[in-house]
């Protein structure tokens, strides 16, 4: 029996273990992931990213009732939890499936259990995604470093508390998970704290629900953004956005928001076929 197929890749180094699965065979278990992404007895990754076709899903899948995209990322955190979008695995997975021949267009659709997400794939290989609407769903509080952070509570898909800061950001001490009212958000919330660099430009780290602190997250930058805004008195507006992993640019406007920024892939190859089949 031959190994199962990877590729290592990250997207402003949020960074992901891609499986090709087309046919959807492969029985991608939490205790697999979790193996996966451990950094030691691993490969190491924020989650994993398995490519299969929409029609090989069960007809169970959140985001799957509508969806119009032949290719599912199916998105799955390190702790092996499953996730509703990844905006900057979206791009590793849209650059994937343009190198890989699997999709000849630049412009499609990729299926995610939030729903469809239209990416654009530039001649750079950089890639947009369309992350739908950002939606401002109340506001809370964050706890870190001992310090009590008011935040604006944005949906994009998953569910974000974004802490807007006065002082440098680079200070938080994120290696233990920051409290936050888990009567608000029961299904735990990506934490992000972000500082305003200028008008138009922000700097933000982010604890990741299921993974710890990352180097980026998209999908948190998008409701980075749309925080900033709405605390301006606009729910429309673009920014770039500085992660310890790179930058990125978000619009956001009532009707949706957009993420543009790099896709990399940095190694490629075969899992041992006895490594997988130890974890079953």
């Amino acid at each position: 029996m031959g190994g199962i197929e990877f590729l290592k890749g990250h997207g402003t180094q949020n960074d992901f273990v891609i499986l090709p699965d087309a046919a959807g065979g492969l029985e991608l278990t939490p205790e697999r992931t979790a193996a996966l992404c451990d950094r030691q007895r691993g490969l190491g990754a924020d989650g994993v990213l398995r490519v299969v076709r929409s029609s090989a899903l069960p007809g169970d899948v959140p985001g799957t009732e509508d969806s119009a995209a032949e290719w599912f990322m199916d998105y799955r955190n390190a702790d092996g939890s499953a996730a509703e979008m990844c905006g900057n695995g979206v791009r590793v997975f849209a650059r994937y499936l343009v190198e890989s021949g699997l999709e000849t267009r630049r412009e499609f659709a990729v299926g995610t259990r939030a729903g469809d997400r239209p990416v654009q794939v530039h001649p750079d290989l950089s890639v947009t995604v369309a992350m739908g609407p950002a939606r401002i769903t109340g506001a809370s509080v964050a706890v870190v470093d001992g310090r009590e952070l008011s935040g604006v509570a944005v949906d994009v898909g998953n569910p974000h508390l974004v802490s807007t800061m006065d002082d440098d950001v680079a200070g938080l001490d994120l290696r233990d998970q920051p409290r936050f009212d888990h009567e608000f958000f029961p299904g735990g919330v990506n934490l992000e704290f972000v500082n305003t660099v200028e008008p138009g430009a922000l700097r933000m780290r982010v604890y990741e629900r299921g993974v710890g602190e990352t180097r980026a997250c998209g999908t948190g930058t998008v409701a980075a953004v749309a925080a900033a805004l709405h605390l301006s008195g606009t729910d429309t507006g673009t920014s770039t956005v500085d992660i310890p992993g790179g930058r990125v640019t978000v619009t956001v406007d009532p009707e949706g928001s957009t993420l543009t920024g790099p896709a990399e892939f940095v190694a490629r190859g075969e899992l041992d076929a006895g490594w997988w089949a130890s974890l079953a």
